[in-house]
């Protein structure tokens, strides 16, 4: 099914990940317009990651629905949205075939565009460029995470779902790729590694369980114990 673009809309989400395991998430409501740009933090365990594979539609909630566009998110068509998690995928095959994987109908010139936009240029030229052969046993974690990048950028995506997906990159590079992500236009999503990600959103939801809280920094600080927590044991470093 086609989504009609990127909004998210997420209604008394429940999900556990078995009959006797407590829910990581509990009557979660949720929405994200389209063209937001969201961080989300929480503690370990909070469930940011099972979130993130609703919203994918790779989990489907015990109840309740989460929508794509209109389109619940494990019917939606997979051009309808990319996830890209901590341990990127990258193939054997061409620089290239890796890049345009979910737009084969790239051009040269649109493909060397996400490329500059994410911060890949040294790294693809270090490869030997589009056409050279890929070996994924040979790249870094933060080489393959700047691969895969690339390649959600240049997806027709309306929405793209970050989970840590920068979290071998350094402060720099990982800034450059979220300004990257936030021009691209559509909805963005990015489960925050640090606080500066978070800071670059328009708004932040704090997960914490079943409890959850959304607004800007200044306001969670204000409002949630558990955020000027967050916040204090993050190291702070420049927002660019």
């Amino acid at each position: 099914m086609r989504p009609a673009g990127g909004g998210v809309v997420v209604r008394g989400a429940a999900f556990s990940y078995g009959p006797r395991s407590a829910p990581v998430l509990d009557g979660l409501d949720l929405t994200v317009p389209e063209g937001d740009h969201l961080g989300v933090v929480g503690p370990s365990g909070a469930g940011k990651s099972t979130l993130a594979l609703l919203l994918s539609g790779l989990l489907r909630p015990d109840a309740g629905e989460v929508l794509i566009g209109g389109v619940p998110a494990g019917l939606a068509e997979p051009a309808a949205r990319v996830l890209i998690p901590q341990e990127a995928y990258v193939f054997r095959g061409t620089v290239m075939e890796n890049l345009a994987y979910l737009r084969p109908s790239a051009t040269p010139a649109e493909v060397d565009a996400s490329v500059a936009a994410v911060g890949a240029r040294e790294l693809v030229d270090a490869l030997g460029g589009c056409r050279a052969e890929l070996d994924p046993a040979a790249l870094s974690a933060g080489q393959r995470q700047l691969l895969a990048l690339v390649r959600a950028h240049l997806s027709p995506a309306p929405l793209v779902i970050l989970d840590e997906a920068t979290c071998h990159l350094d402060p720099a590079a990982e800034a450059r790729a979220e300004r990257a992500f936030a021009a691209r236009g559509g909805t963005l999503i990015v489960i925050a590694h640090r606080l500066t990600s978070a800071l670059r959103a328009r708004r932040i939801l704090l997960m914490d369980g079943g409890r959850t809280l959304i607004g800007t920094h200044d306001a969670l600080v204000e409002a949630s114990p558990l955020y000027a927590d967050l916040a204090g044991h993050w190291h702070p470093e420049p927002v660019s």
